[in-house]
């Protein structure tokens, strides 16, 4: 039975794949089509060509989603150094509040834990009202833990679940204009439950209000 589902696993990542790297052609056939137009309206012609970046974002994040079906070789990685400097690239577009503390090596797949916790620094970001966004590291107890912190508008305990499903969006407590696919928490999500790591969505006890995002990796994993 585990064999047939890997199988049908690898079926249907290469199937997400093959699809979305087939729609890349005609949108590039598209985007050169705008190029050559004489004689329409430039506002119109941008807003077109907004619309063909749009698909494309959606398009990697689609070749994301379905690689993230599968889990990658584990290796020893010192996660506060990996964290310091998901830390500094998160800078460049907002606040962020990050102390790195002493090393702490586990054994893990780095570019997932890369991408699960890139993806939370993101959401924090789009969704904390412009506000600081703060990353901690617990390494300490028997688990590693990572935590984000934003300052928004948090998500309701009846939805923190619904959110990790592909394409899922709360309007009623986060902004369509702050963009997203809705896929960031889904492949979170999978590339999580790929490597036997643990996410957690709940508010924050600090006594502040926003949500609190936590990657839980046990230590024998």
């Amino acid at each position: 039975m585990a064999g047939e589902v890997r199988a049908l696993l690898e079926n249907r990542t290469v199937l997400l794949s093959g699809i979305s790297h087939d729609l890349r052609t005609p949108i590039t056939r598209l985007r050169l089509a705008l190029s050559l137009l004489d004689g329409v309206d430039a506002g119109m012609v941008a807003r077109m060509e907004r619309d063909l970046d749009e698909m494309n974002r959606l398009i990697g994040d689609m070749l994301t989603f379905a690689r993230a079906l599968g889990a990658e070789d584990r290796a020893e990685c010192d996660v506060t150094a990996l964290l310091d400097d998901l830390a500094g690239q998160a800078a460049r577009l907002g606040p962020v509040e990050w102390t790195p503390g002493p090393p702490c090596v586990a054994r893990v797949g780095e570019a997932a834990l890369r991408r699960v916790v890139g993806n939370l620094l993101e959401n924090a970001r789009r969704y904390g009202d412009g506000k600081p966004v703060t990353l901690r590291l617990d390494c300490d107890g028997g688990d590693i833990r990572i935590e984000v912190l934003d300052r928004g508008p948090g998500i309701p305990p009846d939805q923190r679940e619904a959110v990790f499903r592909p394409f899922t969006r709360l309007e009623t407590s986060r902004s369509r204009d702050a963009g997203g696919s809705g896929l960031g928490l889904a492949i979170a999500r999978q590339l999580a439950d790929a490597h036997d790591w643990r996410i957690e969505l709940d508010d924050r006890a600090d006594g502040e209000s926003g949500l609190r995002a936590a990657v839980v990796i046990s230590r024998g994993t």
